[in-house]
């Protein structure tokens, strides 16, 4: 990949899942093994799941949320690639926003790194007015510091935490 930042193992990244439709636990599981399976990635902590309320239209069944942190020696946009292809492998479709899904993911945040390209924005942009994303992220890491944004304990503590709830 020309122009690519190649990052070493020890960098680390984190990414939001989610999925409402099909059986949700059962395909954050399957998504979470397929990353741990990746080769140039290390699957470090997985929050625990939590049911929310779904974002976008109304009508739409709860969804099943949770946040992992890997290691990595892939580029952000590797990676993303890779949470592409885990999506379509589950049967996402991209349809209508907010819409729901079988299996999202969506890269948050990759410490040392801020990225603005068409294709990706690092960190991600709506992270912090996200219950669904900060609950399970805080849990696993509380102390990292989002660039623009502030300390992730910090920004759980400050949003509406109603619509979250663990996943039963």
């Amino acid at each position: 990949m020309p122009g690519a930042v190649v990052l070493g193992m020890g960098s680390r990244a984190y990414v939001a899942l989610g999925a409402n439709l099909g059986d949700p636990p059962a395909q954050l599981r399957r998504a979470l093994q397929e990353l741990g399976a990746t080769p140039g990635v290390t699957l470090v902590a997985v929050s625990h799941f939590y049911r929310t309320a779904p974002l976008g239209p109304p009508g739409q069944p709860d969804y099943c949320n949770a946040v992992c942190a890997l290691d990595t020696g892939l580029t952000p946009e590797q990676l993303l690639d890779v949470l592409q292809r885990i999506e379509h492998a589950a049967g996402r479709q991209r349809g209508e926003r907010w819409g729901p899904r079988l299996l999202d993911l969506d890269l948050l945040h990759v410490e040392g790194q801020t990225i603005r390209t068409p294709r990706l924005t690092l960190p991600h942009p709506e992270l912090q007015r996200r219950a669904f994303v900060l609950v399970p992220l805080a849990e696993i890491a509380p102390a990292v510091e989002i660039p623009g944004q502030g300390r992730v304990g910090t920004l759980a503590a400050a949003v509406d935490q109603s619509g979250v709830a663990p996943w039963t």
